[in-house]
This record gives C-alpha cells, structure tokens and sequence, in this order.
C-alpha cells in the first residue's frame, strides 16, 4: 500500500504542476497554490449553483469533504459501509476537479471488518453556465479503483463518464451516463453501464428534496449478471449550504434506495452524507 500512496502522491503533484496555467507556473509553485482559492471563486462562479445529489455524481466542480454511512439490511441484521469511498474534492485548475477518496471501511453482519477498494476519480468541465448564463452544465469524468483492502475486488476498474444537468428556476436535473471495464475478470463481473438521474427542488434557499433514478446494466458478464437490470428509485434530502468559517461550510443529506426492478443485489439502503465544502 505504501508504494501505491507515494506513486499516486508523486502522480498527483506532476499532474497539478501539468495543469496549471503559464501564468501560475511563471510564478511558481509557491504563486499556483498563494492563487488557490481565488481561482477556486472564480471556477465555481461560472457554474451553476445547485447542490450535490446523494447518489448520482455532479457535474459541478466542488471542494470539499465528504463522508456517506450508508445502513444496508442483511440477513441477521444490517451492514454498515463507512466513507462511502467518498474523501477530499480539489479544484486544481479552472476546468478541473480531482476526488481523492478514502476506502470505504466495511462492517458485515457476520465476519471480520476491512477496508475496500481505493477510489479516484477526475473530472473535465467542457462547457457551463451559470444561473444568469443558461444554467447548465456538461462534463467528463475518468474514475478508476485500486483494489486494497480485506473487501477489495481482485482486480481494479477504469469507469469513462459522460455527466451533464440542466437547471429551470428552483428545479435542475443533474445525470451521469458510466461503463466500468475491470483490469480483469470481465467473465465473471462483466462491463456494467450505469445511468443516474437527479431530480432536485430547492424550497426555502436551504432545502433540496430529491428523488433520484439509479440504473444499472449488465450488457455481458457471469451467468448471473449478463443480461440484468437493477433499478432503484431513491428519494431524500440535502440540507445546505450553511456557513461555518471563512471558506468552511456544511451540508447534510440522508436518503434511501428502494429497488423497482425484480433483479437487484440489495434493497433498502439508507444513506447519511456529511459535507464540509471550502
């Protein structure tokens, strides 16, 4: 695990350093990272202001801390997944957004605790406007995994996505369209293609109640999966943006799958995420 923390680490900052625009690199390191939140403003100024969903991945580029708990009901009890593979959200450059997540740490209803896989992700805004510039959004993600962890797949994933969303006064909707291709064992878990959709209403400049579509596809894989359709519907609701201190926020939202589909690999998963933006 140290060898992969210290390549990423040493990945990371190569990547920044990349990204960074003549000017910041002109000026040094030193002046890209004095510059920070100012272009975090402006980055975040452009875009729309809504707030992020509880399941499907925004398009908008955050900063933030995230943690999700999420309960999953089992046989003999329920499940607990801790992180939720959430951590730390940065905005290194004006059409950037990398997500550093935390492994999830998984506690099952019977057998040992552990940690699962480690998730990546970066995000590239194409095109935005803001609520006085159309109100829209249109962005790609490449997320990956590392397996780590008592919980850990067998292998890693690379997930190419597609996210946009679009707003109408208090109303936006804000979908991502996902194919995760495993650095193996594609027999048995195949390709899957998912599609989320977030319907939000924001009520009272601090409430945003939603209902969310999550659906997730098996085009091939085991006998098991190849061919399967798993469909929740997933109402909650998040609470924020509150401020704190300078910067510092928080938000609150908790929601729950409900699967629509005869297929799906659980049901009734209820979901606590906490947020500190910046």
């Amino acid at each position: 695990m140290g060898r992969i923390a210290r390549s990423f680490a040493l990945s990371l900052v190569m990547f920044v350093c990349a990204l960074a625009p003549a000017s910041a690199q002109d000026s040094g390191i030193g002046g890209y990272f004095a510059n920070w939140f100012p272009r975090v403003t402006k980055t975040q100024a452009e875009q729309p202001h809504w707030i992020t969903p509880l399941y499907t991945t925004t398009p908008r580029l955050d900063e933030e801390f995230r943690a999700d708990t999420t309960w999953t009901p089992a046989t003999g009890g329920e499940s607990l997944n801790y992180l939720g593979g959430k951590g730390v959200e940065l905005i290194p450059t004006e059409h950037t957004e990398i997500i550093l997540g935390l492994p999830p740490y998984q506690v099952p209803v019977s057998g040992p605790n552990g940690y699962g896989n480690i998730p990546l992700t970066l995000k590239y805004r194409f095109f935005t406007g803001n609520d006085e510039q159309g109100n829209y959004i249109v962005t790609a993600f490449l997320a990956g995994s590392i397996p780590y962890g008592h919980f850990a797949t067998k292998y890693g994933s690379i997930t190419p996505t597609i996210a946009f969303g679009k707003g109408y006064g208090n109303f936006d909707f804000q979908s991502t369209l996902g194919w995760t291709i495993p650095t193996g064992g594609r027999q048995n878990s195949g390709t899957p293609v998912a599609y989320n959709t977030a319907f939000q209403y924001r009520v009272l400049r601090k409430l945003w109640p939603e209902v969310e579509a999550n659906v997730t596809l098996w085009p091939n894989g085991g006998i098991k999966l190849v061919g399967q359709k798993q469909v929740f519907m997933s109402p909650g609701l998040v609470v924020g943006r509150f401020h704190l201190w300078k910067r510092l926020g928080f938000s609150i939202g908790a929601g729950e799958q409900i699967a629509v589909t005869h297929f799906h690999q659980y049901n009734h998963a209820k979901t606590l995420s906490i947020r500190f933006p910046f």
